[in-house]
């Protein structure tokens, strides 16, 4: 038993607080081991921090049981004492390096913090030492009285605190101030229920004070996807405080800033330009929350309630804006939109902001117009429908429509050939043209199984003319060099052409060059095993883009198109003539048949005939009509 003198703080010590602080240390190891955080020095530094919280905690526990016991175990009592108040103080330390990193303090002076946080550290491990064997600090007499000595650690602890709150003041332009805040507010009521204890001569919750910023930095660092430079959300958190706000009723005015130089390369802003994002985010709007929707595209959500002069400050921001592109020359795109029932609902604001982006030309603003709305929601209707074609995947889908339009023989004077084209008819909102749909099953990966169904309708159809008795040479489908990328994109075609019943050599492919060296070889080796089998190809829009005569010379194509453009420049100049005319010649030599595209006259003809045309193509003959009206044009031989 202790002696008569022991001081009222150890006894009133209740284990209660230090096994809750244990407690909730596995609590955060499980919450940390169950999500994904960024393996970053800082969070090597948090995790030390958690384990002396534990350990302090612990130590705290195990040095009043064996204080308990009497004389007989002082030693045990000393130890874990040392190291409950080491552990504890080298939290601190931990603390000041955990701050100093946020802050991105220069290797000179994060030296000097940690130099002066150490010497304190040590001269606290020297006291505990020396205090022993002189019996000036803690020890425990023969008799069983506790004598407390001289305490440091609340000294040492008000240094700490006052270390760290120096360091966040005085750099504090380098971090979210939400964050700093956050973190400050709760090291300082850490310290004041630590006053409070002592206060009341109590010890058990010395280590629990410890909790309130340790968990700060879990939340606001690590767990919360602020970003602490920008102050940044992530998507997932855009998209809460939408809904929230629809809940509410109140709407939001939303600033997207695209920044083409860091879309998708995982280079973080610059300092400067992390500068400039934390100034237009904190100092222009109320209540203002930026995200960061993917490393090159933010969005500043605007509460309307709390800024009932918007129009104004936004007015202001981007006249700042203008003063500050000169510094960076960063290409930009800023879009502008109020949020509206028809996007609410379904929370389509990141989609609609994608959407106006692919519209825009780089370095311009756009405000989003009730028109607007009306064009996005069309498109999304479109991709919905694209999603469930590529779903069912069935060949027959009559959302998919093939138009053709007639191609002219020279040599016959008749229409033996022609062009497939894809439309798409939906019952909200009837036709749909190819420049209005086939950006977007590109860009989703559903171009595959359109393309596969216009070639099987194509071929049904020519099936269907054949037995009718109908001269049919060939009907040449597009595909993309997405689609001739696929693995087993000739297998593909030999299926689909041979379950029709048709002739291989009634279909032809029209694809465009690619300047990709990669996809030239795919595209050659390709060409080569599917002519094999007969079938023709066609080199589509020459003139235009790209066009390398080394690798046209490589490629075993049948048919030359050339684009309208080409036809439009013979006939503004005699030069421009002379020119496509020998290009024409020069393929038409080396056994290419060259077809005009876009002949809508009839000098157009007269002039395309003289430059060595095979083919004819154009408004002159036919507007493109759908597949089954091909019986009008093609001569029947029966």
């Amino acid at each position: 038993m202790m002696g008569e003198p022991s001081i009222e703080y150890i006894i009133n010590y209740s284990p209660v607080g230090d096994i809750t602080v244990m407690a909730i240390c596995f609590v955060f190891a499980i919450l940390i081991r169950a999500s994904y955080i960024n393996r970053t020095r800082n969070y090597g530094i948090f995790r030390h921090i958690l384990l002396l919280l534990f350990i302090s905690a612990m130590t705290n526990v195990s040095y009043h049981m064996f204080l308990e016991k009497g004389y007989s175990w002082r030693i045990a009592a000393y130890i874990t004492r040392a190291l409950y108040h080491l552990s504890i103080s080298g939290m601190m330390v931990l603390f000041v390096a955990y701050i100093m990193e946020t802050m991105h303090l220069e290797e000179k002076k994060e030296k000097r913090f940690i130099i002066i946080a150490s010497i304190v550290y040590f001269l606290v491990l020297a006291y505990e030492i020396v205090g022993y064997f002189l019996k000036i600090g803690f020890h425990v007499d023969q008799d069983g009285t506790v004598v407390p000595g001289l305490n440091l650690f609340p000294i040492c602890h008000l240094f700490y605190v006052g270390l760290n709150l120096y360091i966040m003041y005085t750099y504090r332009s380098r971090v979210y101030k939400q964050v700093m805040y956050g973190v400050a507010g709760t090291i300082g009521i850490s310290f004041l229920m630590l006053i409070i204890q002592q206060f009341f001569r109590q010890t058990s919750f010395t280590a629990a004070t410890f909790l309130f910023p340790t968990f700060a930095l879990l939340y606001l660092v690590h767990s919360n996807p602020y970003d602490i430079e920008t102050g940044s959300l992530n998507a997932a958190a855009f998209d809460d405080l939408i809904e929230d706000r629809y809940r509410k009723k109140k709407q939001t005015l939303l600033m997207s800033l695209y920044l083409k130089e860091f879309d998708g390369n995982g280079v973080r802003y610059p300092k400067g330009i992390q500068e400039t994002i934390r100034q237009f985010t904190t100092f222009y709007f109320n209540s203002s929350v930026l995200f960061q929707m993917s490393n090159g595209h933010m969005i500043l959500a605007i509460p309307i309630d709390l800024n009932p002069h918007y129009e104004v400050q936004v007015g202001e921001i981007l006249g700042n804006f203008a003063e500050v592109y000169p510094k960076y020359r960063l290409d930009y795109k800023i879009v502008i939109v109020q949020t509206c029932k028809e996007l609410d609902e379904r929370n389509e604001y990141a989609s609609m902001i994608q959407y106006m982006e692919s519209r825009m030309q780089m370095n311009q603003t756009r405000y989003v117009k009730d028109a607007d709305i009306e064009l996005f929601k069309k498109q999304k209707y479109i991709l919905e429908q694209m999603e469930e074609i590529q779903k069912n995947q069935n060949l027959n889908d009559e959302r998919v429509v093939v138009y053709c339009q007639p191609v002219m023989n020279i040599e016959t004077g008749e229409y033996d050939t022609a062009e497939a084209l894809m439309r798409m008819k939906l019952e909200k909102i009837g036709m749909v043209f190819p420049d209005q749909f086939i950006p977007i099953a590109e860009q989703h990966g559903y171009i595959h199984v359109m393309s596969r169904i216009i070639l099987h309708k194509t071929c049904m159809q020519i099936k269907r003319l054949l037995d009718n008795g109908y001269l049919v040479k060939r009907i040449s489908v597009n595909f993309s060099i997405s689609d001739i990328r696929q693995e087993h994109f000739c297998e593909m075609v030999e299926k689909i052409i041979g379950d029709s019943g048709i002739p291989n050599n009634r279909i032809a492919i029209e694809v465009t060059e690619s300047q990709n060296e990669n996809d030239f070889m795919i595209l050659k080796d390709k060409i080569n095993e599917l002519r094999k089998c007969g079938i023709k190809f066609y080199l589509d829009d020459f003139g235009t883009g790209y066009s390398n005569f080394e690798r046209i010379m490589q490629l075993p194509f049948d048919i030359i198109k050339f684009d309208r453009s080409l036809v439009i420049a013979s006939g503004n100049s005699e030069k421009s003539m002379l020119m496509v005319e020998h290009l024409a010649k020069m393929f038409s030599d080396m056994n290419y048949a060259v077809l005009y595209e876009g002949v809508e006259n009839d000098q157009d003809e007269e002039r395309c005939e003289k430059m060595s045309a095979r083919y004819l193509q154009g408004y002159k003959y036919s507007r493109p009509i759908p597949i089954e009206k091909l019986s009008e044009y093609f001569q029947c031989v029966d």
